[in-house]
């Protein structure tokens, strides 16, 4: 398979639960669609992630769009993969600069970086050794109940998140659950493209509730893009350099074991759901 050379299925393979491959492509109109809802899926997570640090999210998002477009190409498009941000660093790297979450932006933010930098180059051996000996010995050391334990583990992480922002009992908490109540009905009452659609379908119905409960009953903050109207096209994100410390490079290099159990889960998990070995 070529890098662009995907094979066209129609929809309807949707309709009972059939697999699109990762050598497979539905229509440009429902691929575009699911490419939007994937800009929506990811987006959450990967600015929250450097938000929790005192990193930039627009320097996030944008490095996000640049791994993974690099993935894309060394893989030659065959492994369907976004690269964003990873929870993983979030702990250790608030312990090596003394940051409290969410509390702007990370005063140490070098120190993080070059932790996350050594953490890297120790990652690209791990990948260098994949590539001479293959991933047999990684899976010995981490079968499918480890890692699929740890992907599930960092979802459970992320959920505690809006569970406590919905706990609230304010406008905004309930508009929460009317979101997630929004994509669950689309999610159990629909088949096919507009099943698999869910978040997205879930979340403009969601939209369009909270525009009329706000902006025209006035029940909570209306919504108001002129932000975005008013926002540049263009920009360029803060950038920092990078302080080699060997504490915190101490701290921050033992990721790479909960990165090898994450992407190794991610992996086998696409290999289930497509039926190909992507190893």
């Amino acid at each position: 398979m070529g890098m662009f050379d995907w094979t066209p299925k129609s929809s309807d393979v949707l309709q009972d639960g059939g697999v699109i491959g990762p050598d497979e492509r539905l229509p440009w109109a429902q691929t575009g669609l699911m490419g939007i809802q994937h800009v929506i899926a990811m987006f959450g997570s990967t600015v929250l992630a450097p938000i929790l640090m005192g990193f930039d999210p627009n320097l996030a998002v944008l490095m996000s769009g640049i791994g993974t477009l690099i993935f894309f190409i060394i893989t030659g498009g065959k492994v369907p993969s976004y690269l964003g941000s990873s929870f993983a660093f979030i702990g250790v790297v608030n312990v090596a600069t003394g940051y409290v979450a969410s509390h702007g932006a990370n005063a140490n933010i070098g120190v993080a970086l070059g932790g996350i930098i050594a953490c890297g180059l120790v990652y690209m051996l791990v990948g260098v050794l994949v590539q001479v000996i293959g991933t047999g010995w990684i899976e010995r050391f981490m079968p499918p109940v480890v890692t699929g334990a740890v992907v599930a583990v960092i979802g459970l992480n992320l959920a505690g998140i809006p569970i406590k922002n919905m706990a609230s009992n304010n406008f905004e908490s309930w508009m929460q659950a009317l979101t997630f109540l929004s994509v669950a009905l689309v999610a159990v009452f629909t088949r096919g493209m507009l099943q698999r659609l869910l978040i997205l379908i879930g979340l403009l119905v969601a939209s369009v509730l909270y525009a009329v409960f706000t902006n025209v009953l006035g029940w909570g903050k209306p919504v108001d893009l002129s932000g975005v109207a008013n926002a540049a096209w263009f920009g360029i994100p803060s950038f920092h350099a990078p302080v080699f410390s060997t504490n915190a490079m101490l701290l921050i290099v033992p990721v790479v074991i909960i990165l090898v159990a994450e992407n190794l889960g991610h992996i086998k998990a696409v290999t289930a759901m497509t039926g190909k070995n992507l190893d």
